[in-house]
């Protein structure tokens, strides 16, 4: 990439780091990976969970124990849906939650892509 260029996964993590946000939750896939290349350039820690579940579970813990807005980060499709459980009870008990997930090239939504999934639509309130 050319020097002052950006992408997405840059754009993110410079985002992230002028919040403030010091640790995220997360588990990688191929959607992702782009976003985990910068954040390995970044001095946000990243804490590596056994299931994205638990990297929900572990940012709501988190945000209930420090006060700040936890961050969880998994790939799209399953790697998404696994997310459900823990923000919604992150929503539910009012715990300040970030949730980053990858998704199916923007052409390919409503083609029953590979790992394509209505994220927003299952995580609606």
């Amino acid at each position: 990439m050319k020097k002052g260029k950006t992408n997405g996964a840059k754009a993110i993590i410079k985002a992230l780091e002028a919040q403030g946000v010091e640790v995220i939750f997360g588990y990688p896939g191929g959607a992702t990976l782009p976003i985990y290349d910068e954040l390995a350039k970044s001095s946000i820690q990243h804490i590596l969970a056994r299931h994205e579940q638990g990297a929900a579970h572990m940012a709501d813990g988190y945000s209930r124990a420090t006060g700040k807005t936890g961050v969880c980060m998994a790939t799209s499709g399953p790697g998404a849906t696994n997310l459900v459980t823990g923000v919604a009870t992150a929503f539910m008990d009012s715990s300040p939650l970030v949730v980053i997930t990858g998704q199916v090239p923007r052409a390919m939504i409503g083609n029953d892509a590979f790992q394509e999934v209505d994220t927003t639509g299952i995580t609606a309130p």
